[in-house]
């Protein structure tokens, strides 16, 4: 299988290794986001998915690309399927996550704390007898903090946001602001291809003339929940979990044999990685309305790679990429 488990180059600057994405800052203020095929989940890494990487990084410029009348982007060039150069930002210490839906898996998410018997969640107060997966009667903003050393995100609400300076007022009401209406963009366009967005996470950050931008990625299976739209109310009234594509896949395959914060995560086999393939390939097929062909190019997925980032090296002349 071709998998891009990982990403270092040492003929790049800058270099930095996050969970899913391995980045490189530019000496010109660009950055290389290079999105392997790892999957994250519960604040460690799960596996590796082929092509993985490659449909996400394509989802999401499909996504950028309808929503820059929303918000600007980060987005430079993109000089491979795995690969985006962007400008670089100061990356807001929050996470934006909107909801739909009474939904989730992880310790933050609405539903694992509605059914510990809260009932005031991220500010929002929650009535009795709310069902799992019940829609919501509108999209809520439920923050949590960013935790950039690969710590645990921690929730927040609006309020505790201003509070402790983490932003100001007016850059929250800023934040919040297009983050509902990129949700309700994203769901408007899912909708037409029979889907629903059921929650979304989105991060912004600030480009060097105090500008609002949106970073990372946007819409894509790994950042938000798609469910199927045809199958959604007879599993709901039935208490069965709705159809997805989402890495809900891998999560509830993990969550089912352990306590993923404190257990270790069981080997995950091959053919459980092979159909969360075949999920990521479906979600970029339904989501863009267009067919995913792997580039095969190269010896390997990483050759493809460097060999298509030899532009940006320090030895090439800066802009000319």
């Amino acid at each position: 299988m071709r998998i891009l488990d990982e990403a270092f180059f040492p003929e790049l600057p800058g270099y930095y290794k996050g969970k899913v994405r391995e980045n490189y800052d530019l000496p010109d203020g660009r950055r290389i986001i290079i999105t392997t095929d790892r999957i994250s989940a519960f604040d460690r890494v799960l596996a590796s998915i082929p092509h993985k990487g490659a449909i996400l990084t394509q989802i999401a410029r499909f996504w950028f690309d309808v929503t820059a009348d929303i918000v600007n982007n980060h987005v430079v060039a993109y000089p491979d399927p795995n690969v985006v150069v962007g400008k670089r930002l100061d990356i807001l210490p929050v996470e934006v996550i909107v909801r739909g839906y009474l939904a989730g898996t992880t310790d933050t998410s609405v539903l694992t704390r509605y059914k510990r018997g809260e009932r005031q969640i991220y500010g929002f107060d929650f009535p009795d007898g709310m069902r799992d997966n019940q829609v919501l009667p509108q999209a809520i903003i439920t923050p949590t903090s960013k935790a950039f050393d690969g710590g645990h995100d921690e929730p927040l609400t609006a309020d505790e946001i201003i509070g402790q300076g983490l932003l100001s007022k007016e850059r929250w009401d800023e934040v919040s602001e297009k983050a509902l209406a990129l949700f309700a963009r994203g769901r408007e366009m899912a909708a037409t291809r029979g889907l629903i967005l059921a929650d979304t996470k989105y991060e912004f950050g600030i480009d060097g003339v105090g500008n609002l931008m949106l970073a990372d990625e946007i819409h894509t299976p790994d950042s938000s929940r798609y469910w199927m739209a045809e199958s959604y109310q007879t599993r709901f009234e039935a208490g069965e979990r709705p159809e997805s594509f989402d890495k809900d896949f891998i999560r509830s395959w993990v969550v089912a044999r352990c306590d993923p914060y404190r257990d270790p995560i069981p080997e995950i086999p091959d053919d459980v990685i092979a159909a969360a393939s075949g999920v990521y390939a479906r979600a970029f097929e339904m989501i863009t309305g267009g067919r995913f062909v792997p580039d095969d190019s190269g010896d390997s997925v990483k050759g493809r790679v460097r060999a298509n980032l030899a532009a940006y090296y320090p030895e090439a002349p800066w802009g000319g990429a």
